[in-house]
């Protein structure tokens, strides 16, 4: 039996970054935008509230970009504060390293597996797509997806019971599949 599972963001991750206010570790993205203009260059930012003290930071986008190298629908989506551009600016690798921060997807994910119970299927074959570049270990996916205990999913793993063509013992956070025999 082939089923479907989904890992899908549920709100924008914490960025970590120390705070200068308060020296707290992590800030909130909200998804607005500060873009200025100076002449024909442009400067945007992604702001950021601190966990902490709430004080605001800002995330580099552009810097000193001459206007007609941003593209339109970029800088209309910068100007209405668009959630879902702040999500894939955020998974922007190039992005996360000129601001030097991380990301922390505790609590900002869930996993929809479409079905509660366990089936009563000889082998099932799983596969799990991700909506957004979490980085998560597949083992607790499994163990959360069947409703198992962390030792239980260990154990199948141990057994030959679980195989996949990924290592389910460390993290990933692209699309992979297992197949769980009974």
């Amino acid at each position: 039996m082939l089923t479907h599972w989904a890992v899908v963001p549920t709100r924008l991750p914490l960025v970590l970054r120390r705070c200068h206010a308060c020296a707290s570790g992590s800030f909130r993205p909200h998804g607005k935008f500060r873009v200025n203009a100076n002449h024909k260059l442009l400067d945007a930012w992604l702001l950021a509230l601190c966990t902490g003290c709430g004080d605001t930071t800002k995330l580099t986008v552009l810097e000193r970009a001459h206007v007609r190298s941003v593209r339109p629908e970029l800088l209309d989506r910068m100007h209405a504060n668009d959630p879902a551009l702040a999500g894939e600016l955020l998974q922007d690798g190039v992005i996360r390293r000129r601001n030097h921060v991380a990301l922390d997807w505790t609590g900002a994910w869930r996993l929809d597996t479409g079905g509660d119970a366990l089936p009563d299927h000889e082998a099932i074959d799983v596969s799990v797509r991700f909506g957004a570049r979490i980085p998560v270990r597949p083992l607790r996916l499994v163990a959360d997806g069947f409703g198992l205990s962390r030792a239980e999913a260990e154990r199948l793993l141990a057994e030959g019971k679980l195989v996949s063509a990924t290592r389910l013992t460390g993290r990933t956070s692209g699309a992979f599949g297992f197949l769980l025999k009974r």
